[in-house]
């Protein structure tokens, strides 16, 4: 990873939360500008990066970030992994994007039927338990949720408890955050509607 100097930003973090929303929208919509994907802008990064928002979201096939977002090469760093799960490398890549390449927007995006949520809500239920080392999800996952009734906005529980643990476990996000240096959020994809839905902002 390559990280470009810090200048001034163009927005705030605010007008860049919104930027987001915006081209979501444009998505949602069916109609994507396709921004800043040419070979120009592609030439233009090779030598350094400063996106303008920092996501954490699940590894679904079904979620591709930059797509749901219609931004472009540059524009956002991704974090991704089962369930968006906040282990110690998934915090490093957050603060890397914080503190390293200045970022105004933290946002945590769960979706609609995560399989990692729905494992967990099946474990909690039946005890039955994933193979390998998937059962780490299920313990990342399983705090966030009601164990009396834990399928219940069980994908947006887990948002808001990643976002809780990451601004806990943070110094550097907290820190930015009440500097007014990012803005931090979370948010559920809807899979057949497209659109991304905030559940908290900061």
């Amino acid at each position: 990873m390559t990280d470009a100097p810090h200048s001034a930003p163009e927005h705030t973090p605010s007008e860049a939360l919104a930027m987001l929303l915006e081209g979501n929208e444009r998505f949602a919509s069916g109609e994507p500008a396709h921004p800043r994907q040419d070979v120009d802008r592609r030439t233009m990064l090779s030598t350094g990066q400063a996106p303008f928002a920092v996501i954490l979201g699940c590894s679904d096939s079904r979620v591709p970030v930059e797509l749901l977002f219609d931004q472009g090469f540059g524009d956002i760093f991704v974090v991704r992994n089962a369930g968006h799960v906040l282990g110690l490398s998934t915090q490093a890549s957050v603060e890397f994007a914080v503190a390293q390449l200045g970022v105004q927007v933290v946002l945590v995006m769960g979706h609609e039927s995560c399989g990692a949520v729905a494992a967990t809500v099946s474990y909690i239920e039946t005890g039955a338990e994933l193979p390998g080392q998937m059962p780490v999800l299920v313990r990342e996952v399983r705090p966030h949720l009601d164990e009396a009734h834990p399928a219940g906005d069980a994908v947006e529980a887990h948002v808001l408890g990643t976002l809780s643990d990451l601004l806990e476990r943070s110094d550097l996000v907290r820190d930015a955050r009440a500097s007014g240096d990012v803005v931090v959020a979370g948010g559920v994809y809807a899979l057949a509607d497209g659109r991304v839905r905030l559940v908290t902002q900061h």
